[in-house]
C-alpha cells in the first residue's frame, strides 16, 4: 500500500488525454490517506491500551473469588481468611459526566465531600486517586449501579485472623506478596495457594481461648516471665491446644517485639526439672531395679577417684515418710537424693539409649515446624548422670517433653503430632516402653495428684495423673535460687489416658497466698486445675 502511494507521488497519473491534472488530484488524495492512516492507527492504539485496562480492572472488580484457602479449626471455626474489600477510585482523564460523577461522590461520601468539593476533585485533573479505600457494600453498589466512566472500583484482597493473638504463633500471618511466613500458613502455604476447600487443623478455638485466658491470668498474677500450654490427643497425636505467651497480633506484626514471634514449645529450651523422675522410674523397672534407697540430706556423688564431686540434696520442705524409699516412692515424693541413687544403679549407656529412643539428642522434624536440638551433657560422668535423674544438666523443648510424657503413659508409644484433624484408630507410632510399665508410671501419677505436689490439679468426675516439676536456672554458671521454671505434666483419664497436657510458667514470683514459695504446686498445678477444670466439659460432651 505504501509503496503503490509513493510511485503515484513520484510519477503522477495521465489520463487518457495526457492532462497532468490528475497528478496534483492524486498528490492530494494521498496526502488525505496518510493523515486518515495515523488517525486510525492511533485511536487503534489508544483502544486497545484503554480496553487492556478496562478488561483488566473488570477482572479485578468481578472475580470477586479468594486467592488463598481459608484456615478452620476442628469444629470448623474460621481463624484465618481472606477478605475481600473494594476500593472507589477516580480517573478524572476518562469521566465524562462530570456533574453524574461529583453527585454520586456526595451521595457516597456526604459528610466528607460537598457537592461543590466533588465536583472540584472531578475537575482537579489529576489521572489518579483514592475516593474511598476499603468501601462498604452499599457504597460499592451505589458505584456500580451508576455505570458512570471514571468512577471505578478496585478490589483487593486482605488476610484476616478473628482469633487474632489467640492462634498467633500456631497460625502464623502472611507478607504483603500473600506468601506464609509464620505457623500454619509457612508450613501449608502450597496446599492455601492452590486450593479452595478450607485447611482444617486439629486445634479446638474453645479449648484454646481457656488455655490463653488461664496463662495469660497465672502469667500477670505470679509475675512470670512467660507461661506456655499445650494439650494433645494421646492416642492420635491430634494437638488441641498450643499457647505461648507472650504473643502478637498477626494483623499488626510490628505492634509488638520481635521476641514475642518466638513460638517457645518448639523454640525454647529448658531444663525441665522433676518431670524427668517419669524417664528415671521407667528406666529403673526397666533394668529390675527393686529395693529401698536410704535418703540422706545430701547424697554425696563420689568421682572415680573415690572423692566427693558433689552432693545432691532436696528442696528444704522435703520431709521423706520413712528414710528409706522404694523406686516408686522415690517418684511420688520427687526425692532428688534417691533418684540420683537410681540413675548410678543403672547399667552404663542406660541413659544414653533410653533419652535416645525418645529422641533427646536430635531437633524434631514435625509436619508443622522443627524443633531446637536438645542441650545434652558433654561427658556422661557420675555427677551428670545423677542431675539428669531429677531433669537438671539437660536441656529439652517442651514439644520433647510432652511428647515423651505421652509416649510414658499411653501404654508406651512414642507418637509424632499433627496440626491436622485426624480420625479415631488405632495408635500409629514406635514402641519405646512396655504396656506394663506404662501402667505403673500411670498408677505413680495418679497417686501424685491424689496425695502430694499435684493435688490442686485435680478436678470432681475424673481421675487425673502427673508430675511437677521445679527447676532453678543457671545464670553465669551458677544456680540462680530466685529464677526458676515451673511445670506440670498430666494425663487423663488415668487407666486409658485420652489426653496429655503440659503447662509451663517463666521464672515465677511468689505470692502471699504462696507464702513467697515459687515451686510447681503453687503456681503450675493450680493453674493447671482452673484450664482443666474448664476445658473436661468440652472435651468430653
Amino acid at each position: 500500500m505504501f509503496e503503490i502511494g509513493k510511485d503515484i507521488f513520484k510519477h503522477g497519473f495521465l489520463s487518457a488525454s495526457g492532462n497532468r491534472s490528475g497528478r496534483r488530484r492524486m498528490r492530494v488524495l494521498y496526502y488525505l490517506f496518510m493523515i486518515a492512516f495515523a488517525v486510525f492507527a492511533v485511536r487503534t492504539l489508544q483502544l486497545g491500551l484503554e480496553g487492556t485496562d478496562r478488561a483488566r480492572r473488570a477482572g479485578a472488580d468481578g472475580a470477586w473469588t479468594a486467592q488463598r484457602a481459608d484456615i478452620i479449626d476442628r469444629n470448623g471455626d474460621i481463624l484465618a481468611k481472606n477478605i475481600m474489600s473494594g476500593h472507589i477510585i477516580l480517573r478524572t482523564p476518562s469521566v465524562k459526566d462530570r456533574d453524574a460523577v461529583a453527585q454520586i461522590i456526595h451521595q457516597i461520601l456526604p459528610y466528607e465531600y460537598t457537592l461543590a468539593q466533588a465536583l472540584d476533585l472531578v475537575n482537579s485533573g489529576r489521572k489518579f486517586m483514592y475516593i474511598k479505600k476499603y468501601a462498604s457494600d452499599a457504597q460499592r453498589d451505589v458505584v456500580e449501579n451508576a455505570k458512570l466512566t471514571g468512577l471505578e472500583i478496585e478490589a483487593e484482597q486482605k488476610r484476616r485472623y478473628p482469633k487474632r493473638r489467640l492462634f498467633s504463633h500456631v497460625v502464623g500471618f502472611v507478607g504483603r506478596d500473600g506468601y506464609g511466613l509464620e505457623g500454619a500458613e509457612r508450613i501449608y502455604d502450597d496446599y492455601l495457594r492452590e486450593n479452595t476447600d478450607p485447611l482444617q487443623l486439629s486445634l479446638d478455638a474453645r479449648i484454646q481461648s481457656i488455655f490463653y485466658e488461664q496463662l495469660s491470668m497465672a502469667m500477670q498474677h505470679y509475675q512470670a516471665k512467660a507461661a506456655m500450654g499445650m494439650l494433645m490427643n494421646a492416642r492420635t497425636g491430634e494437638m488441641i491446644a498450643m499457647v505461648s505467651l507472650p504473643d502478637y497480633d498477626p494483623e499488626n506484626i510490628n505492634l509488638d517485639p520481635a521476641a514475642n514471634r518466638l513460638f517457645k514449645p518448639l523454640r525454647g529450651v529448658y531444663e525441665m526439672g522433676s518431670i524427668f523422675k517419669i524417664f528415671n522410674t521407667a528406666m529403673a523397672m526397666e533394668n529390675g531395679i527393686d529395693k529401698e534407697y536410704y535418703i540422706a540430706e545430701a547424697f554425696p556423688i563420689k568421682d572415680k577417684f573415690g572423692r566427693v564431686a558433689a552432693r545432691i540434696g532436696d528442696v528444704r520442705s522435703f520431709k521423706p515418710p520413712r528414710p528409706e524409699l522404694t523406686v516408686e516412692e522415690i517418684m511420688l515424693y520427687s526425692c532428688n537424693a534417691g533418684s540420683a541413687q537410681i540413675a548410678l544403679d543403672l547399667p552404663d549407656g542406660t541413659q544414653q539409649e533410653f533419652f535416645k529412643r525418645l529422641h533427646f539428642d536430635e531437633p524434631l522434624e514435625l509436619e508443622f515446624g522443627t524443633t531446637e536440638r536438645p542441650l545434652m551433657p558433654q561427658k556422661w560422668g557420675p555427677v551428670e548422670r545423677a542431675t539428669m535423674s531429677f531433669g537438671h544438666g539437660i536441656s529439652v523443648t517442651p514439644m520433647h517433653l510432652l511428647l515423651a510424657v505421652n509416649a510414658m503413659t499411653n501404654g508406651g508409644i512414642y507418637i509424632y503430632p499433627t496440626l491436622l484433624k485426624r480420625g479415631v484408630g488405632p495408635i500409629r507410632g514406635e514402641r519405646v516402653l512396655s504396656e506394663d510399665i506404662s501402667s505403673r508410671l500411670r498408677q505413680i501419677m495418679f497417686n501424685i495428684a491424689e496425695q502430694t505436689s499435684g493435688k490442686q490439679a485435680r478436678v470432681a468426675g475424673i481421675q487425673i495423673g502427673g508430675k511437677t516439676a521445679t527447676a532453678e536456672k543457671y545464670e553465669n554458671g551458677r544456680v540462680n535460687h530466685k529464677k526458676n521454671l515451673t511445670a506440670f505434666a498430666g494425663i487423663f483419664p488415668v487407666a486409658a489416658p485420652q489426653y496429655t497436657i503440659l503447662v509451663i510458667l517463666d521464672e515465677p514470683k511468689g505470692t502471699e497466698e504462696s507464702f513467697g514459695l515459687r515451686t510447681a504446686a503453687w503456681n503450675a498445678v493450680p493453674t493447671t486445675g482452673k484450664i482443666l477444670d474448664s476445658i473436661l466439659p468440652l472435651l468430653f460432651e
